[in-house]
């Protein structure tokens, strides 16, 4: 169970970005002919995607899903019971490989990871009553739930490069903006994409009764629609109302702006960096973020 969704068939995005940071930092703080990632760092990569598979072994029993990546889920083919006890045995393994690296920094910040995911999920559980309080509770949901693995991640291969304290808060930074970039994005997709395409059913936001960000700004045209957010898209109608109200507003449109102005922001974190292939393989991520289907 717990080598389930390791098939190679993910985006292994994460791995990617930490592996990337990692060589952009030691070219940074080194030499040219030292820019190769650490063991140290390679380790920190895989540790990031055990952290968030464990995430979504775990998001699939609380949102009762049948489906991830395109296929039935853990908790659906063996039980939540089961399924339960498979991401916390992939948060273990992984935590026992985190100790194995002997930094203490490194682990304090990827523990971090592990309370903010928590964190992050009892504040989706929950909605926030003043208006104007919403969105801000949304991002800040968002960073503990998506970004701060990103961010976390990025700064703990900084520290193994041995970087200054200026570099890896430009490594944290990096992660922080393209994590909260890539869940609007996600958001956004909720409403565009294809089930096919996505490998889970689209609108399932709304379905498990959740105000994302598209839903947020239509809410600014919509009036009406804050009473279905506060009882969480509850009643007979809600989610074809919700979103039929996104289609008819530029909602999508203003959270691809606000993912726009996040990928700005990590690309000018990244480029205080010295140049090199990786830094702007970082650079170039930030486009594929916005751009991407699935």
């Amino acid at each position: 169970m717990s080598h389930y969704y390791f098939d190679g068939q993910g985006k292994a995005f994460r791995p990617m970005v930490v592996l990337l940071m990692s060589r952009a930092c030691n070219f940074h703080h080194g030499a040219a002919e030292n820019s190769l990632a650490l063991p140290s760092q390679r380790r920190i990569s895989m540790i990031a995607e055990m952290i968030h598979t464990a995430s979504l072994v775990h998001d699939d029993v609380i949102d009762e899903a049948d489906t991830r990546r395109g296929k039935a889920c853990v908790s659906y083919l063996h039980g939540q019971r089961k399924a339960i006890l498979t991401g916390d045995y992939i948060l273990t393994v992984s935590s026992m490989a985190l100790a194995a690296i002997g930094n203490k920094d490194v682990v304090i910040l990827l523990s971090q990871v592990i309370e903010d995911l928590v964190r992050g999920e009892f504040m989706q559980l929950g909605t926030k009553e003043d208006e104007d309080e919403r969105f801000a509770h949304y991002l800040k949901k968002t960073f503990k739930k998506t970004a701060s693995l990103l961010a976390h991640s990025c700064r703990a291969v900084a520290v193994l490069s041995g970087s200054s304290k200026d570099v890896q808060e430009v490594a944290y930074q990096y992660g922080k903006n393209l994590g909260i970039a890539f869940q609007l994005v996600d958001d956004m997709l909720d409403f565009m994409s294809t089930e096919e395409l996505m490998g889970k059913p689209t609108a399932a936001d709304l379905k498990l009764g959740l105000a994302t960000a598209p839903v947020l700004f239509a809410a600014e045209k919509y009036p009406e629609l804050n009473a279905m957010i506060m009882r969480r898209f509850s009643e007979p109608g809600d989610v074809e109302l919700a979103r039929e109200a996104v289609t008819k507003t530029d909602s999508l449109q203003q959270a691809r702006i606000l993912a726009e102005q996040y990928c700005r922001e990590a690309v000018r974190q990244i480029q205080q960096l010295a140049p090199s292939p990786e830094r702007e393989a970082l650079v170039t991520l930030t486009q594929k973020v916005l751009n991407r289907k699935k």
